[in-house]
């Protein structure tokens, strides 16, 4: 289920056929850790099918889906059995292992706990839609999507991607959105929901969080005009979708309203018929938002800080809020739809 969702920007030139891609992620299927292995990563089915495809092709889109797993050993335990080696070394030799000893100790220890190691595995959907040349995914943590931007530009030759940038920045828009007298002045499409964040730049880092509270009042506007600036904002597209719009323009608690799925169709149907429906409103959020940003940054052009939101990254190549009406003042899924 996509209830997140970072936005890239494909470079022309990369279009490949299902076939072409599913030939390039085979090599790549996940494999579970080995004994002193502490991180695996790689391709695995999306209809949860063993010896399935690797891409599925729906309504014109690509579906993928990343299988991360990891093995970790407390620090603390590494430390104490590596110690208990240098102890013996002292012991039975009289001298004190130097620094890079001490670290081939540490890391001889690491290698013997491994295997006693719980494995923790994590998945991450992939979106890719070819007529924009968007590449999309639900992972939220910056560790997440350097895995999931690595392994693609790995498996595909000619893959570029950079984070999708917009004309205006989403943390200006989303104080001019807060700011406004006149509710008709929210961009065409979307409208302010009832939780936001609100963060100072000064040097107590103060926080406001509103959460189900009525937005649209004096006690917002003061807290902008003091240079609180929004980092968070819920959002609603035409009714059907809601979503939390960070500054770095990452969506979070995407949810998909009451209907939108109601033809989803029988079980055997419902991985075909949900990613077509939840693509195609996700078509609509994305387009109602880049709009509502002034429209797409292109190569060479710096983002507005400043001026009027619409209310009608590097490159990489490859060979909650609580349920209150109160405002507060502080210091994976089975199927992507």
């Amino acid at each position: 289920m996509f209830k997140n969702l970072t936005l890239y920007r494909i470079a022309p030139g990369w279009s490949p056929t299902p076939d072409a891609m599913e030939k390039a992620l085979d090599g790549a299927r996940f494999v579970p850790c080995t004994a002193t292995q502490d991180k695996s990563v790689g391709w695995v089915e999306p209809r949860g099918e063993a010896h399935g495809p690797l891409v599925e092709a729906v309504a014109g889109q690509r579906i993928l889906k990343l299988q991360i797993e990891t093995k970790a050993v407390p620090g603390a335990v590494v430390r104490r059995k590596a110690q208990e080696a240098a102890d013996h070394i002292e012991a039975t030799t009289g001298r004190k292992p130097g620094k890079k000893e001490t670290k081939g100790l540490r890391e001889d220890a690491l290698l013997a706990l491994l295997p006693q190691a719980f494995a923790r595995q994590q998945s991450a959907w992939i979106w890719i839609d070819p007529e924009r040349g968007w590449l999309a995914t639900d992972a939220s943590s910056q560790g997440k999507l350097d895995d999931i931007v690595t392994a693609l530009v790995r498996a595909f030759d000619g893959l570029a991607v950079t984070l999708f940038n917009t004309q205006v920045t989403p943390q200006a828009a989303m104080t001019q959105w807060l700011s406004v007298t006149d509710t008709e002045q929210w961009p065409e499409g979307l409208a302010v929901e009832r939780d936001c964040e609100l963060r100072s730049s000064d040097e107590e880092r103060s926080v406001v969080r509103f959460t189900r509270h009525h937005l649209f009042n004096d006690e917002v506007r003061r807290h902008i005009s003091e240079g609180k600036l929004p980092t968070r904002l819920a959002l609603n597209w035409e009714g059907r979708v809601s979503f939390v719009l960070t500054e770095s323009m990452a969506l979070k608690k995407i949810q998909f309203l009451e209907g939108v799925f109601e033809d989803a169709g029988s079980e055997e149907q419902s991985f075909d018929t949900n990613v077509a429906i939840g693509t195609g409103e996700l078509r609509g959020v994305l387009d109602a938002l880049i709009a509502a940003l002034g429209g797409e940054l292109q190569p060479g052009q710096v983002p507005g800080h400043e001026g009027s939101a619409s209310g009608t990254g590097t490159v990489t190549t490859g060979a909650g809020f609580a349920a209150a009406s109160t405002a507060t003042a502080t210091a994976d899924g089975d199927a992507p739809f």
